[in-house]
């Protein structure tokens, strides 16, 4: 138990802010003793905030970037040419009375001869199988993640932000703050996480700012559909 100030006192700041979830009134310890509850070396103070409001004219109706798929595409068409080519040659010779060559010979016989129920014949169907469905999801999907939509000024003119480069960005501009020691962000589609670790000044008073910063910034991404921003600051832990 602390006593009362008196007037005219001079009283020491704290150290470590207390967290919004704990408070300070003293609880009955083990032994029936009265403790006070503190704040632990490490602070943190979290909140998850809805997207910033869209622009005039903003609907956020754009969509991903499709992906050109260019090497599924070269890998199959490789394929694809190397097959028929070597069914051809063969064709072509047997057409010039040659003889057939010995691994279509063997495929033809193999084929033949092997039950449904065979190892191998089912290794072959499932591994068709999968192939099968690897390319309908390829050609479903749009593809590039890592790209996010920005709002289209032009009509005939579509940009992307890369979300390395949207993270970088905000990550520069959480740095101006005062107080911040480091930053780490990662940019999603929907949401931008934030982790600040600040080495003075109040929590609550860094993450205000950030949140404000933050905001601007991802306002400045021109971002078809602005993210989610999420903050959370919390203090360097101890050396040693």
């Amino acid at each position: 138990m602390s006593e009362p100030q008196r007037e005219g006192a001079t009283q020491r700041l704290p150290v470590i802010e207390k967290a919004h979830d704990r408070t300070d009134e003293p609880t009955d310890g083990p032994a029936g003793g009265r403790t006070t509850d503190r704040e632990p070396d490490q602070s943190a103070s979290a909140a998850a905030y809805d997207p910033p409001p869209a622009l005039d004219g903003e609907d956020g109706a754009e969509r991903r970037f499709w992906s050109a798929r260019r090497v599924p595409a070269g890998i199959l068409a490789v394929l694809f040419l190397t097959g028929a080519g070597l069914f051809l040659y063969d064709v072509a010779a047997v057409r010039a009375d040659r003889p057939v060559m010995a691994w279509r010979r063997s495929l033809a016989r193999q084929l033949a001869e092997r039950p449904l129920d065979d190892v191998w014949v089912l290794v072959g169907a499932a591994v068709a199988v999968l192939l099968g469905l690897w390319l309908l999801v390829l050609a479903a999907t749009p593809g590039l993640r890592g790209v996010l939509p920005m709002r289209r000024v032009h009509p005939r003119v579509r940009a992307g932000l890369h979300r390395d480069a949207a993270a970088l960005a905000l990550r520069d501009r959480a740095m101006e703050i005062s107080g911040v020691q480091s930053v780490r962000v990662r940019a999603g589609r929907r949401r931008v996480d934030v982790r600040a670790v600040s080495h003075f000044r109040e929590l609550d008073a860094v993450r205000a700012d950030l949140d404000a910063t933050l905001a601007d910034g991802i306002r400045g991404l021109g971002l078809s559909r602005p993210p989610a921003l999420s903050v959370q600051v919390r203090r360097p832990g101890r050396k040693g």
